[in-house]
């Protein structure tokens, strides 16, 4: 690319003419007058410019401010959705009594030395409370060899459930989302099958108005069946479809194959026996709830509804596999919960709490002899572990 000459440009005479030729002293005099002209002052940048440059320092300052803020809520959600505060400090260790504490504990986990078998005087003392805190909080919560099975639930909106699986030392090792209300939670007694219930709409068995989503996981496969309404139903004999089905209360046998349940229709209840491997089920008798089957698989545990109606419906029952006797135990308070064996011969359950407490931990003879005693106050979803 060539220069353009001075001839280009008609404004600028060309180096050399008469209109730009100076002798040498007018020449020393004029860079004189230049070198001694006051340089002009700093412009500063014009007004306009002052409000945009403050706005784009303004909007960063709160960009970096909201990312904080969104770190930092992000970090703290994060540590409270942890299922245990630390690693290892609290586990599953046999002949301990587990439960959710109701009080001050907020659902969380803690233990206490179980009762001897039957009953005896081995163990704390019917209310006892030296109980020994640390493990994760839950809505529910169950156990069995080494594994534990913890369903939470999240305020938000919506509000955000889990089905948290538990090792020996009730470190998480799966979450499941779960929607709805977290009712009821099992392990089997070999810590393989996994099953919870959540109120997809309700609050409440005392009512008609009210339905659940029933699931059980196989943590050996890690096979998740996420609602077993669809398991084809034999009720009186003949195939059953209906569109207000409902299941609940799942309890395993120590094959890890059969189960009970409750199966709910037009109004009635009925116990069912569900086979995994062939994927069926059928009733086996009316008017059964929350079953929970005994560790010599011989009886089941149940609430029976003696009362129609939301007020005092139910009463805990036992009913022999073998015979299918069934006989009330010694407790007169509705029993609206699935209770737990804590051996052969001992059941403990959940009631609404005295003197304020919101919910106390009872146990009962499953014979129906005897009385039933007050197990540890302020505490729900008892279990032992053997």
């Amino acid at each position: 690319m060539t220069r353009p000459s001075p001839a280009d440009h008609p404004d600028h005479p060309p180096h050399g003419s008469p209109e730009t030729r100076m002798t040498p002293e007018a020449h020393e005099a004029h860079e004189a007058h230049e070198a001694h002209k006051p340089s002009a002052p700093h412009q500063p940048p014009p007004l306009s410019a002052r409000p945009r440059r403050a706005r784009i320092l303004a909007v960063v300052t709160a960009g970096t401010l909201l990312a904080a803020v969104a770190v930092g809520y992000t970090l703290a959600s994060a540590r409270r959705a942890q299922p245990t505060d630390t690693a290892s400090a609290f586990g599953l260790d046999h002949g301990r009594l587990y439960f959710r504490s109701t009080g001050a504990g907020s659902g969380r986990v803690a233990s206490l030395p179980a009762p001897a078998p039957g009953g005896g005087t081995r163990g704390p003392a019917p209310g006892d409370d030296r109980r020994t805190t640390g493990g994760p909080v839950c809505e529910r919560f169950h156990a069995a060899a080494g594994t534990g099975l913890c369903l939470q639930r999240r305020p938000g909106i919506p509000p955000r459930s889990y089905a948290v699986v538990l090792d020996d030392r009730l470190r998480e090792r799966r979450r499941i989302a779960l929607t709805g209300i977290p009712n009821r939670a099992r392990v089997s007694a070999s810590g393989r099958m996994l099953s919870w219930t959540m109120f997809a709409t309700g609050d409440s068995y005392a009512t008609t108005s009210f339905s659940t989503r029933t699931s059980i996981l196989d943590t050996r496969s890690g096979y998740l069946i996420k609602n077993i309404e669809e398991i084809p139903l034999t009720l009186g004999g003949r195939r059953y479809h209906s569109p207000d089905v409902n299941y609940w209360g799942v309890t395993f046998a120590r094959d890890d194959n059969l189960f009970y349940a409750t199966v709910s229709t037009h109004g009635k209840t009925y116990l069912v026996q569900g086979d995994l491997r062939t994927w069926a089920a059928h009733t086996v008798r009316e008017n059964v709830e929350c079953p929970s089957l005994s560790p010599d698989n011989t009886r089941l545990a149940f609430k029976k509804r003696v009362r129609a109606g939301p007020s005092d419906p139910w009463r805990l029952h036992v009913l022999d596999l073998r015979t299918l006797r069934e006989h009330q135990v010694a407790e007169t308070h509705s029993v609206d919960d699935q209770a737990a064996w804590l051996d052969d011969r001992t059941l403990a359950y959940a009631l609404p709490g005295r003197d304020g407490r919101r919910s106390d931990v009872w146990t009962v003879p499953a014979d129906g002899g005897g009385a039933p005693s007050l197990r540890v106050p302020d505490a729900s979803s008892p279990v032992r572990v053997p």
